[in-house]
């Protein structure tokens, strides 16, 4: 399961910056915005088809799909905070307490 995480965390860090990673670069024209997310795309498309591939039988559907928002909320808060310098506040926090709530009860 440990191999599962590790790629849903790397294609969760791609998949962040091509949607949101052109928002540092408001300038850029859109087509290149659209061009350069799409080819961030990919990457996120080949480490994620094999974390659900080798994760599910562990896990099931439900408990990966969970599992991967939790991911995505943590790697985006991350980048939001790091990249965009957008600070979380308290009721960020709040939320993402409640939906790890969720990941513990899907995963009980």
């Amino acid at each position: 399961m440990l191999r599962t995480v590790l790629l849903l965390f790397a294609s969760n860090i791609f998949m962040t910056m091509a949607w949101y990673g052109h928002l540092r670069f408001k300038s850029t024209p859109l087509i290149v915005a659209i061009l350069g997310s799409w080819m961030l795309a990919l990457p996120e498309y080949a480490l994620q088809v094999p974390a659900n591939r080798l994760g599910y039988g562990q896990l099931s559907a439900y408990q990966l799909k969970i599992l991967q928002e939790c991911i995505t909320l943590i790697v985006f808060m991350v980048f939001a905070w790091l990249a965009l310098g957008e600070v979380p506040t308290f009721r960020h926090f709040v939320s993402f307490a409640l939906i790890l709530a969720a990941v513990a009860v899907a995963f009980r």
